[in-house]
């Protein structure tokens, strides 16, 4: 057994090693190629999976999130001229960016370059060192599935700075934040704290975001392996783009309401506030958003009863949640589908056809995953009937589309110090 195969057992499942190996040999071949660069370290970021908490992080609110096995990785090395050059795999052309200018670029955002230049500025504010350094990254974290694909390219470069300027002694949380700073200010678009501190903490984790600078985490010691369950997604194969505005107006339509009340946040207020209001909410910012801060405030609940359904072993309870938080999503948060785009729905059928097999087996769960609008669904299914269900799945969708994941228990790492 090589080095390499000796670093890539510590992570990465027996059954994967070999296709890991190779995936890592083709990356250090082409940074090799790239640079003539012998002295490197490897890294890797996992994606992650939001399991309760849907769109409750940016009003203050709780989730449960994993880190799991799909990761973004990186061959690195520092470089002496304050500047980092970093390719990635499908890119013909590096990314560029000169750290000794960390203002905002305008015409960066919704660029990996906007996201360096973001993250080296988020460093700078909070007093940390930065540096050049070169490096070539890959993910199989699938873009636009709700599995954090640009979260985990984040944090990833935000180890590589920790490892290289900071004796890799910057806590994974400070790494979250800084992350976010850079997506919210930098690329632009308006992203809540979950994605970040799920891919940098890694396990199982239970974040309540009351104060979002200070969240409190916890680890929840549950292994959906010894329940007999698998975790699956499903990418429904639309497309994420155009669909800025619909992620937006859900914090922003929660914090109406929440101003109404002089408030915030929805976290600031509850259901028993809200109710005897109603009818004057309708008049000052209309029913969709009392639909959503209701979902907000009902699911939060939830994930206290999801927490405490793991911590007791409870698989059978935690499932009727998973479903309850899908039902909230889809008639009251209501991002299924874009009220712009109404003839595109793949969610919603993948979702109905979900719930039939479900509802003929008698056994699982399935929800909305992520952001929705596009993207993924999850579903909760016994080891014994996952076949039947792609056999199901497939049909519509296609066969790459579906995922069987397991929870990694390592966050963003540096592989050569595990």
């Amino acid at each position: 057994m090589n080095e390499l195969e000796i670093l890539l057992r510590k992570i990465y499942d027996k059954e994967k090693l070999n296709e890991q190996v190779l995936r890592y040999s083709d990356l250090i071949d082409k940074f090799e190629e790239k640079f003539n660069e012998k002295d490197y370290k490897l890294f890797s970021s996992p994606g992650r999976t939001e399991i309760g908490g849907n769109h409750t992080d940016h009003n203050h609110g709780k989730v449960i999130a994993a880190s799991i096995n799909l990761d973004s990785i990186a061959v690195a090395s520092p470089a002496e001229n304050n500047e980092v050059v970093l390719y990635s795999t499908g890119f013909k052309k590096p990314f560029i960016v000169n750290l000794s200018n960390t203002k905002v670029v305008e015409e960066e955002k919704g660029s990996t370059t906007g996201l360096i230049r973001g993250i080296a500025a988020g460093f700078k504010n909070y007093g940390y060192k930065v540096g050049g350094f070169n490096a070539h990254i890959s993910s199989d974290v699938i873009i636009g599935s709700g599995l954090s694909s640009s979260a985990s390219i984040e944090v990833l470069i935000g180890k590589i700075f920790s490892y290289f300027y900071n004796a890799d002694k910057i806590p994974y949380l400070d790494i979250a934040l800084i992350s976010q700073y850079a997506e919210n200010v930098y690329f632009g678009k308006p992203c809540g704290l979950m994605d970040q501190v799920a891919c940098a903490a890694g396990g199982i984790v239970s974040i309540d975001f009351c104060d979002p600078k200070k969240p409190k985490i916890k680890k929840v010691k549950f292994d959906f392996l010894t329940s007999g369950y698998r975790l699956i997604v499903v990418d429904t194969e639309a497309h994420h783009a155009d669909l800025t505005e619909d992620y937006a107006s859900i914090p922003s339509e929660m914090k109406q309401v929440a101003n109404y009340f002089n408030k915030e946040y929805c976290r600031e207020i509850s259901l028993d506030e809200l109710l005897p209001e109603i009818k004057s909410l309708r008049k000052r910012v209309g029913d969709r958003a009392i639909l959503r801060a209701i979902h907000f405030l009902e699911e939060n609940k939830r994930v206290d009863k999801q927490v405490e359904a793991l911590n007791k072993n409870n698989f059978k309870e935690f499932l009727k949640l998973i479903n309850e938080s899908g039902n909230s999503s889809f008639k009251y948060l209501q991002n299924i589908f874009s009220p712009n785009k109404i003839k595109e729905q793949s969610i919603s059928l993948a979702l109905s056809l979900s719930e039939m097999f479900i509802k003929e087996k008698g056994e699982g769960a399935c929800r909305v995953h992520g952001g929705g609008f596009a993207g993924t669904i999850q579903v909760f299914l016994p080891e014994k009937l996952i076949e039947d269900y792609i056999l199901l799945i497939t049909k519509v969708f296609k066969k790459e589309s579906v995922k069987i994941l397991t929870v990694r228990s390592h966050g963003v790492i540096c592989l050569n110090d595990i």
